[in-house]
């Protein structure tokens, strides 16, 4: 796919250095510094961009027919398989960070009512 890409997959390329690079050093700095529950709705969007656009990609390593390209590609199931099993942890990382954002207390944001 790196040798001649779909357009789907450009785009995707685009967003992953427009959109994806910039937040991985506010990731890390929310991270490491610990405490920093304005990250949750930042990583919800990075996670769930993430998990889709890998979506796509697994299905494309599974379902297309690699024989009409001229560089070729994945041909038999185990060759589609080990292509799969090395993006995997590409999905599974940003759907740990999902999970993390919507189900740890911690970053789960409590409004603060005033009273009258």
């Amino acid at each position: 796919m790196m040798l001649q890409p779909p357009e789907w997959f450009k785009a995707f390329i685009y967003c992953e250095a427009f959109l994806q690079l910039p937040f991985f050093p506010v990731a890390a700095y929310a991270f490491l510094k610990g405490g920093c529950r304005w990250i949750r709705t930042p990583a919800i969007i990075y996670s769930t961009h993430v998990a889709t656009t890998l979506f796509a990609i697994l299905a494309h390593i599974l379902f297309h027919d690699f024989s009409k390209q001229e560089h070729g590609g994945p041909e038999t199931l185990r060759e589609r398989l080990v292509l799969l099993s090395i993006y995997l942890p590409y999905l599974l990382i940003p759907l740990l960070i999902l999970f993390t954002m919507l189900c740890n207390p911690h970053y789960k944001h409590v409004e603060k009512r005033k009273r009258k």
